[in-house]
């Protein structure tokens, strides 16, 4: 025998409702992996490939000021402190671009390895394209650090390094913290977060005898690949 009316009906209604909610789901999980991996490139559907609904429109970045340059007279752990935030710290609706703070690290890079870091830095920062994704959703990052330290490694590569072979100031720092994002997804604020561990590789001149400790400077090496650092 057939189900009764009203029993088809509260079906149809349930089936609908647990569609309507994945539905949902899968988009605030889309927002948030892009969140966290960055979009990939779009493959350019044909315009009668797109959706009928318009998307919502984005507001545009507001024009930033002048990125502040990295202080290098704080010391080797403060200064490796300040690029490790500079490296994470970024924000798609100032208006700025990658490359803009690519610039602010790459102003800090010991003259012979500056070509090499700045490579370092293009891998820790999304590209041109993901940038431009990303910026439809506001997207920021920053980064909390949770440790810094010297990593043994370091310490054994110079015991066993030749005369000469590192050079006289350098030093390396490891950070493990934690990589956040937000933005807002349509209406919807997300935010996604990841931990992430680095070393940077700096060189500093140590201060000037009777000029306090600000007369010393640093200048960056190198840095690990990301997840990949100095234990």
């Amino acid at each position: 025998m057939d189900p009764a009316p009203d029993d088809r009906r509260r079906r149809r209604l349930l089936i609908a409702a647990t569609a309507a909610g994945l539905a949902l789901l899968v988009l605030v999980g889309i927002g948030i992996y892009g969140l966290v991996h960055g979009p990939a490139a779009p493959a350019g559907p044909a315009p009668s490939d797109r959706p009928s609904t318009t998307a919502p429109v984005m507001p545009g970045p507001t024009p930033g000021g002048e990125l502040e340059p990295l202080r290098q007279n704080l010391g080797p752990e403060a200064f490796a402190r300040a690029v490790a935030t500079a490296l994470f710290t970024w924000d798609t609706a100032t208006g700025h671009t990658p490359s803009d703070y690519a610039q602010v690290l790459a102003d800090a890079a010991q003259g012979s390895e500056a070509d090499a870091f700045v490579g370092d830095v293009r891998a820790y920062l999304p590209t041109t394209e993901a940038w431009a994704q990303l910026r439809q959703y506001a997207t920021r990052q920053w980064l909390t650090i949770d440790e810094v330290f010297i990593p043994e490694a370091w310490e054994t590569a110079v015991d066993q390094a030749a005369p000469g072979q590192i050079p006289a100031g350098a030093t390396a720092y490891t950070f493990e913290g934690t990589r956040h994002r937000d933005g807002t997804w349509g209406t919807t604020p997300v935010e996604a977060s990841r931990p992430v561990a680095f070393t940077v590789f700096l060189v500093c001149t140590p201060p000037t005898p009777g000029r306090g400790a600000a007369s010393g400077s640093c200048e960056v090496l190198r840095l690990s690949e990301l997840d990949n650092p100095l234990h």
